[in-house]
């Protein structure tokens, strides 16, 4: 993506945000604390490529790296990551220790009731990632839910959910983080990882020597947003109307297209 379009971007979405140094506390708590300390904390994961991951070099990269550093530019603020597993993102979020999630993180109506959603800033599905060609070419979910199969998923996830609920007759087995659970499918310890849909066809692409395969199709529709504290109607106004603004002017195609379909990012991964 051209470092031009990048600060074209953030040059616009600041009009929106001059307003924010007259908020008053009590009425936008969150969106206070972040103009008086200059620092606007978001919490991801960084194990789940392209979302966000851990570079050879050590830096956090990914498409949600890239949507918060805009962000935080355009709110005249520093952006800080805090990296937990996706798990105690939440909990998190709830006991003020980050002003927002950016971690692949579905919007669902469970969640909504402890954290404001804004977006989706990209929509996915759930899929499959099996060395068996056999699985992957199944149409239905409920063909997979079978007494014989082992299936892993992100504990904490829409698809630790969809296996508990879809796939009740599989084994189920809880990772931490997507590596984990792609290399267990890899050394046959699972017959398959539930995840993303993007999520499954990036690990094809990094381990093309691996024999693995996913679904054609999602088998479910699934949006992506950011997850803010509750009680700030403010900040989430500020941060919709960044999104819409990111919408139209077509970043967010620009930053889909470089994490999700042109794969160049793929020589900075260990």
């Amino acid at each position: 993506m051209k470092r031009s379009f990048v600060l074209f971007a953030i040059a616009m979405l600041a009009l929106l945000g001059g307003a924010a140094d007259a908020v008053a506390a009590d009425n936008a708590p969150v969106l206070s604390r972040i103009v008086e300390s200059g620092t606007f904390k978001v919490g991801m994961s960084g194990t789940q490529p392209p979302f966000s991951v851990i570079s050879k070099t050590g830096a956090l990269i990914g498409y949600e790296v890239d949507l918060a550093n805009i962000l935080a530019d355009a709110m005249g603020v520093k952006v800080e990551f805090v990296q937990k597993p996706f798990g105690e993102l939440l909990s998190a979020l709830e006991k003020g220790e980050i002003d927002a999630i950016m971690s692949g993180m579905t919007m669902t109506p469970k969640r909504n009731l402890k954290a404001a959603f804004v977006g989706p800033y990209i929509v996915s599905g759930k899929s499959i990632l099996t060395k068996s060609a056999t699985l992957a070419a199944l149409e239905e979910a409920e063909d997979i839910d079978r007494s014989t199969i082992t299936i892993a998923a992100l504990k904490g996830s829409t698809s630790e959910k969809f296996v508990q609920n879809v796939l009740e007759k599989t084994t189920y087995v809880p990772v931490d983080d997507y590596d984990a659970g792609v290399q267990m499918v890899i050394d046959g310890k699972a017959d398959a990882l539930v995840a993303d849909f993007p999520i499954c066809a990036l690990s094809q692409m990094r381990f093309p020597d691996a024999g693995l395969v996913s679904l054609a199709e999602p088998m479910t529709i699934e949006p992506i947003g950011i997850a803010l504290a509750p009680g700030d109607s403010l900040l989430v106004n500020m941060v919709s109307n960044y999104l819409g603004a990111l919408e139209g002017i077509g970043l967010l195609d620009a930053l889909e297209k470089k994490w999700f379909e042109d794969g160049g990012w793929l020589i900075q991964l260990p």
